[in-house]
């Protein structure tokens, strides 16, 4: 059985790429999800669609660039703080400053070849 090697998504998408710039600011886009901190909603290479100007809101699930890197996490609000969230409870929930740190906003997430296999978070 092979490893899989998880990638973090700023080795895969420096901060300052033009054409992540250009994402950022119109059309949705499309990610691969890597590694196990978002089970058990998301699973290792399940597709997310990204809302680059979607509204984020307490429980919304977001790609954020914190700690100068992109993550993918469930935002909450706790005691007028903003925080986000794995839903793999083996990793830490962080603090962020605020919602300037989001990028984006998970519109749907589908499983890789299966057309009918898909969900939407609008």
């Amino acid at each position: 059985m092979q490893h899989k090697k998880t990638i973090p998504i700023h080795e895969v998408i420096p901060e300052d790429d033009q054409a992540l710039s250009a994402c950022s600011s119109g059309e949705p886009y499309a990610l691969m999800v890597l590694g196990d901190s978002m089970l058990p909603e998301f699973e290792d290479q399940d597709i997310i669609v990204v809302e680059p100007e979607g509204v984020a809101r307490d429980g919304s699930y977001v790609v954020a660039y914190h700690n100068n890197e992109y993550t993918f996490r469930q935002l909450v609000k706790h005691e007028q703080k903003w925080y986000l969230r794995p839903l793999n409870d083996l990793y830490p929930t962080e603090a962020i400053t605020g919602l300037e740190a989001v990028k984006g906003v998970v519109i749907q997430k589908k499983k890789p070849g299966k057309r009918s296999s898909f969900k939407s978070y609008v």
